[in-house]
């Protein structure tokens, strides 16, 4: 069987029954079938609510990438525009 501080492998077996179990999160061994049934369906229903937001981030995303897009080109048409202007000014004045 496995030694102490060790997890037992695929096939080897686990606590005794009615042992300590291996891990903070493993189920007593008096669980029935009908919590194992609630905890999946819990467990379920979080990760269906994880992929709804999960959904939601990326087109917020999406949204950000596109809005970041348009204000830089926002931004190179002033530069643009401030460029033009300061060199007409520079021409205007003789500089």
């Amino acid at each position: 069987g496995p030694g102490p501080g060790r997890l037992p492998a695929a096939g080897e077996e686990g606590p005794v029954e009615g042992g300590p179990p291996d891990h903070s999160y493993s189920l007593s061994s008096g669980t029935t079938s009908e919590e194992l049934l609630r905890k999946l369906n819990e467990q379920r229903d979080i990760i269906a609510l994880l992929e709804v937001k999960m959904k939601e981030m990326k087109g917020s995303i999406r949204r950000l990438r596109l809005a970041e897009a348009q204000l830089r080109e926002e931004i190179r048409e002033k530069d643009r525009l401030l460029h033009a202007a300061s060199a007409g000014t520079r021409k205007r004045h003789g500089l």
